[in-house]
């Protein structure tokens, strides 16, 4: 055993100085105050546990790992996205309001505030038939084929109308999809004709109705696609591709609100690298978002959405501080806010001037009307 003396000032600058030098295994012998002022330890180790110390202190120290700036990561995402700026501040804001330091888990508690999600039926549950709406060139004959095929996969009865009878080819498309999922087609030209085949599919779990493109700045157009949605009790869900300008796509779905549409599809999201027109398109319009068409594939690439899948596809895992490619999102209410929200409320942090002003800085920073 070794015995050593330690002289200081105060009793906690001593120990201190016994656990640098002899290290935490070492035992208090003796403690007195001197008569100058200060304090005098004596101490004692194992000779064995002494050099175990020393070997210990001699290694050299790993360099703490960087703390990662959540509201940083998250407004040059926004940033990259080309989400205006009153836009960006709002989620930045609310990102940065979440004590975690996982800027994908951020993003989407951001997206959860501010968006409503809503997936789309499976055919599971009883529902109105859902009509596609959008401009032309959208995709929403390639997305009828794969809400149809997502159903029949899952053992629902299916019902596919088509009202594109104008577009060359449109009717022959979606029927070489039915046809290889052993599903009849029905094409109608007029309200009337829509009319008497929902009542012909009265008892199917799911009917899916495919329209011709419609030019949302026409009126002509508009009023036509009004008389069709008339034609019974009828959900339109609006299909737009990812990557179009910012405030083009939400003029585009404030025509199609206007028609009583309250969700978007998104489609092309695989080919797209912006995804800022659809926060954009959902916060002016008030739509919620449903699913997103990953693929050309039919029987693959419908994702429905929720706060973190749509945070996902705008932080890869290397920016969003996670080892490994996430699994897919699970259907049903956001992730964010169940499994993935801590059980406590979120100690709230300040927002950082630094990343509100990058976001000002966005080429897509002008004001919405």
């Amino acid at each position: 055993m070794r015995l050593k003396s330690f002289h200081a000032k105060t009793m906690s600058e001593a120990m201190r100085m016994v656990r640098q030098s002899l290290g935490d295994d070492a035992i208090i012998v003796a403690t007195r105050e001197e008569e100058g002022g200060g304090v005098r330890v004596t101490a004692a180790v194992e000779e064995e546990d002494l050099l175990i110390a020393q070997e210990r202190a001699r290694q050299p120290v790993k360099p703490a790992e960087p703390e990662i700036d959540v509201g940083e990561v998250v407004a040059d995402a926004l940033h990259r996205h080309g989400v205006p700026a009153a836009l960006a501040e709002q989620l930045i804001d609310a990102a940065s309001g979440l004590d975690t330091d996982d800027a994908c888990l951020a993003l989407g508690s951001a997206l959860d505030s501010l968006y409503t999600f809503a997936p789309l039926p499976d055919g599971r549950t009883a529902v109105k038939p859902l009509v596609l709406v959008g401009p032309p060139g959208s995709g929403k004959t390639l997305v009828a084929a794969k809400l149809a095929a997502r159903a029949v996969f899952k053992k629902r009865s299916v019902g596919v109308i088509t009202t594109d009878t104008v577009r060359a080819g449109g009717v022959d498309q979606l029927a070489a999809f039915t046809r290889l999922m052993k599903l009849k087609l029905a094409t109608v030209e007029d309200p009337d004709a829509l009319a008497g085949a929902f009542e012909v599919h009265r008892k199917t779990d799911l009917v899916l109705v495919d329209t011709a493109g419609r030019n949302p700045f026409s009126h002509e157009d508009m009023d036509d696609l009004r008389a069709l949605l008339s034609a019974g009790e009828v959900e339109p869900v609006l299909v737009l591709p990812a990557g179009l300008d910012a405030l083009e796509a939400a003029d585009i779905a404030m025509a199609f609100k206007a028609l009583g549409v309250r969700r978007m599809l998104v489609t092309r999201v695989d080919m797209a690298r912006r995804l800022g027109s659809l926060l954009t398109i959902a916060s002016r319009a008030r739509m919620a978002f449903c699913d997103a068409s990953v693929s050309s594939k039919v029987a693959e690439g419908l994702t429905p959405l929720n706060p973190l899948a749509l945070a996902r596809m705008m932080l890869p895992p290397e920016e969003a501080g996670e080892d490994t490619a996430p699994e897919p999102a699970p259907r049903g209410r956001p992730a964010a806010r169940s499994a993935a929200q801590p059980a406590s409320k979120p100690a709230a942090k300040p927002a950082k001037t630094a990343t509100k002003a990058k976001a000002a800085s966005s080429p897509s920073s002008r004001t919405l009307p």
